[in-house]
């Protein structure tokens, strides 16, 4: 927004602050960003009615939303959620190898991968190889300073040793941080995965949304692969939700607020039927690698009191 021009130049104008109410047309909102953006049309405000308009909300902003005939509860439950996650620190979460760290974030229902060093080379090859892998894990805590501020619980995993002489440098350079030092069977991504499903660093995140999405799916996959008491596919799942088998649902959200509305609302009975019969009912995010392995499976999957046949 511009005032009048002196000189040739725009002068920013005196910013005030309104209230505005849209009508929503559409959202768009990226799971790791602070921002959500919702255009529509200015039905209240003391200009331009009628007019387009799109409000940027970021952390922090006071605003309020209805509906008509009221948010469902399939909303309702992630909202509450998202507001006892909100409350909730992030996580970082790194992989270290003797010759590459690997950097992730861990949010309420996703895993951002946020930077990737690796050591030119590699230790073996040099004639000190002691001495380069420290200069290199010290260069990386240094980096890993800045991203991570000391309020930011840390999860260091990984095969090995190297994690224990990467959080020596880090103490080193005066991290703060509350550290779990988690040993996997694995490096990498996977090595991410394994915490998170295996319940390596559960005193630092085991209430998070992330984690409980992901062990139940783990769960669910383990039973598959045993026979065990589980079900996916809809018409499978409604049976059991028919019948009160139905423990823990674990759906990907967007299912629930489908533009297919036979699928949405068919979905939408099937959850109510599940917490009725005091089941429970996570709705998943697919950024992480078992919400994607859960969309493989049609979207949603089961965890059964008994076997359905």
């Amino acid at each position: 927004m511009t005032g009048t021009r002196e000189g040739g130049r725009a002068r920013s104008a005196e910013r005030k602050p309104m209230w505005v109410l849209l009508d929503a047309m559409e959202t768009a909102f990226q799971p790791f960003t602070d921002n959500l953006r919702v255009h529509g049309t200015i039905k209240e405000a003391k200009i331009d009615i009628g007019s387009h308009h799109t409000h940027v909300i970021g952390v922090g902003d006071e605003i309020e939303v209805s509906r008509e005939g009221g948010l469902p509860a399939a909303d309702l439950s992630l909202l509450k959620e998202s507001l006892v996650a909100g409350r909730r620190a992030k996580a970082g979460l790194l992989v270290i190898e003797s010759d590459e760290v690997s950097v992730f974030e861990i949010a309420a229902h996703g895993i951002r991968d946020v930077s990737q060093f690796t050591m030119r080379g590699g230790g073996k090859r040099q004639g000190d190889s002691t001495s380069v892998r420290r200069g290199f894990f010290e260069r990386v805590a240094k980096e890993i300073r800045l991203v991570f501020p000391d309020t930011m619980p840390l999860v260091l995993c990984g095969p090995g040793m190297s994690r224990e002489s990467f959080e020596v440098q880090l103490r080193a350079l005066g991290a703060q941080n509350s550290i779990i030092n988690a040993a996997t069977s694995i490096g990498g991504r996977s090595a991410a995965n394994e915490v998170l499903a295996e319940g390596l660093a559960d005193a630092l995140l085991g209430e998070h949304a992330l984690v409980q999405q992901i062990r139940a799916i783990e769960e669910g996959l383990k039973r598959i692969s045993t026979e065990g008491s589980v079900t996916y596919g809809i018409d499978s799942v409604a049976d059991a939700a028919q019948q009160g088998a139905v423990e823990t649902l674990v759906i990907v959200a967007s299912m629930l607020r489908s533009s297919d509305d036979s699928s949405r609302v068919r979905w939408e009975v099937i959850a109510s039927q599940v917490e009725a019969s005091r089941g429970s009912v996570i709705q998943s995010s697919i950024d992480h690698d078992a919400g994607q392995q859960l969309v493989g499976l049609g979207g949603a999957i089961a965890l059964l009191r008994w076997k359905v046949e």
